[in-house]
């Protein structure tokens, strides 16, 4: 196994001596790669489920259905309709939490009929 280039000129860069990024000696940078690419199995759900269920503590069921309720009615947000709504406080600790669990829940979902759940994630 080993690390190629490929395009207008093809190779493979030499094991243990030549590092991917060794024509940027040559005065053109490379881009690195803008996306990371996830793939799951279905033998990966109950490490979904259990990661779900601790951000489901840190959030709190409380404050969980609060901002279920809150989405469930807006289709956007900003801290004045949040904190008319009563929820700002709440997402300004949880908001990360939140988003990660939306996307867990998404994995879960779709694991739960599916042998594996693929994407890509841009940077």
């Amino acid at each position: 196994m080993g690390r190629y280039y490929s395009g207008d000129i093809e190779g493979k860069f030499w094991f243990a001596v030549q590092s991917s990024n060794a024509a940027d000696r040559f005065g053109v940078i490379g881009n690195e790669p803008n996306y990371i690419e996830y793939y799951f199995e279905k033998e990966d759900l109950p490490k979904v489920k259990k990661e779900l269920a601790k951000i489901k503590k840190t959030i709190g069921s409380k404050n969980l259905k609060a901002f279920k309720d809150f989405f469930k009615k807006t289709n956007g947000y900003n801290d004045e309709i949040m904190r008319e709504n009563g929820v700002l406080e709440i997402w300004n600790e949880h908001n990360r939490d939140y988003a990660d669990y939306i996307l867990g829940e998404k994995i879960k979902n779709y694991l739960k009929n599916n042998d594996s759940c693929e994407f890509t994630a841009e940077l």
